[in-house]
């Protein structure tokens, strides 16, 4: 009883901490300004790591690694900028929305998933991988999941070709996993303990990072509401 009563009030914890009741006004106009812009500091942060990268020179897997955090800055910029109707889309196409610009994902939950466990997990696998490869074999399957979804889950559903995501799933994502395994698997660089936490966990992250935060931080009476250009052109 227990267990079920603390998996069941995950949800309210959740909304707890993304909340802003603490916050001053001017930092509360900060952060609002950040939920709607925080896919433009990714495209800035892609162009900053790739002169880091062109700096330093690093090799092998801390490249690959670093890389992989620079295809996510990408990807989300495909998302939720240019064309940037993904949130729209997942809320119409994934959960059939009746009110997509708010419901189930929302501007604050789409950017705690994106910023929190997104940088935050891929960066943690660039500088610590050497101490934690089932780090960075989790992050690399978030890219997966993503390659998934936007390849077939969204396109199926949606009954479409294309979707916000897509062309940085293949061009991107797919090369850096392509050599991640490559590389992991020719130089020995995980040891079975590694693949099973590594494993366990990036499907955990797809699942419960992903699919299952969304459903635990929906709020049909949100203030963070999509404007018009993030839904489907159709229905805008």
């Amino acid at each position: 009883m227990q267990t079920i009563r603390l998996v069941n009030s995950v949800p309210n914890v959740l909304r707890v901490i993304s909340g802003t009741s603490y916050l001053k006004p001017r930092h509360l106009k900060n952060m609002s300004f950040f939920r709607y812009h925080w896919f433009d500091l990714a495209l800035a942060l892609s162009i900053a790591l790739g002169a880091a990268l062109f700096i330093t020179q690093p090799t092998g897997m801390t490249l690959l690694l670093w890389l992989s955090l620079g295809s996510l800055f990408l990807h989300q910029v495909e998302e939720w900028r240019l064309p940037g109707y993904f949130p729209g889309m997942a809320n119409a196409v994934m959960f059939k929305s009746d009110i997509p610009d708010r419901y189930p994902l929302n501007a604050n939950s789409g950017m705690l998933i994106n910023v929190v466990l997104g940088w935050g997990g891929y960066l943690l696998a660039a500088i610590f991988w050497k101490q934690a490869m089932w780090l960075a074999i989790a992050t690399i399957l978030v890219s997966v999941g993503n390659v998934f979804a936007h390849t077939i889950i969204f396109n199926i559903k949606g009954k479409t070709l294309y979707n916000p995501g897509l062309l940085t799933s293949w061009l991107l994502f797919v090369p850096v996993v392509y050599f991640f395994f490559q590389l992991v698997i020719s130089e020995h660089l995980a040891s079975p303990l590694d693949w099973i936490v590594g494993i366990a966990l990036g499907i955990a992250l797809n699942y419960f990072g992903v699919y299952k935060m969304i459903v635990w931080l929906a709020d049909r009476n949100t203030p963070y509401v999509f404007p018009k250009r993030f839904l489907i052109p159709k229905v805008r």
